[in-house]
């Protein structure tokens, strides 16, 4: 668990720079043709599901075979090797760099995974709430549901066998569930933040204070 955070720092932190940025590298080794130049505004996956793919950041060709990356964000060419166009490239190489512009509730996302405890994902798996937590957070969705060590909290699903997790953390209250039930989630990716009950004022105040103060 992170210790209290400085909210002001943190606020200025992301007022002076708020972006991220994304390194696109290649996937395999390949003759690389360039479609961006830099400067120029991509647009990432579209669409109720994501089906629709994102702006065409190049195409990788090997053994006559191409392959088209596009982008996974929204931004901004803030870098891109030129150097690279027509050349053949190993796998692994960065090819150029999208600068995100992070918007208000990403703003938040961001300063709440350095304040919450999180629960990431042991292996690459569908996930699913036990039926008993996922009742309790609908009812309880402003206070929270609290858990303790050796509560049955997840249901993780692969290959067609389902496995119950327990809560190995510190005792605290379920701020924040990061994906939807049944979701593929990657392992080392965010599941649950869970929040110590001492904190959970302050860290709906840190919320509430970016909501009302942070421009669009």
């Amino acid at each position: 668990m992170a210790g209290d955070i400085n909210l002001n720092d943190l606020l200025r932190r992301y007022r002076t720079h708020p972006f991220e940025d994304y390194v696109v590298e290649t996937p395999h080794t390949g003759r690389l043709q360039l479609k961006v130049e830099q400067g120029q505004e991509v647009k990432g996956p579209s669409g109720k599901w994501g089906q629709k793919p994102g702006t065409l950041l190049f195409v990788l060709e090997r053994e006559r075979n191409p392959k088209k990356v596009y982008s996974r964000n929204t931004g901004i060419i803030s870098e891109v090797r030129t150097d690279l166009h027509e050349a053949f490239v190993e796998a692994r190489e960065p090819v150029l760099t999208v600068q995100h512009r992070l918007n208000k509730e990403e703003i938040i996302d961001r300063i709440l995974k350095e304040v919450l405890s999180i629960y990431a994902a042991p292996q690459r798996a569908r996930y699913f709430l036990v039926p008993e937590i996922a009742a309790q957070i609908e009812k309880n969705i402003e206070k929270g549901v609290s858990i303790k060590k050796g509560d049955e909290i997840l249901i993780m699903s692969l290959m067609k066998r389902d496995t119950i997790l327990e809560y190995d953390g510190e005792p605290g209250v379920i701020y924040k569930v990061y994906f939807q039930s049944g979701q593929t989630v990657e392992q080392g990716q965010s599941l649950l933040g869970v929040c110590p009950p001492a904190k959970l004022q302050y860290v709906q105040k840190v919320v509430q204070r970016i909501r009302t103060e942070w421009d669009e």
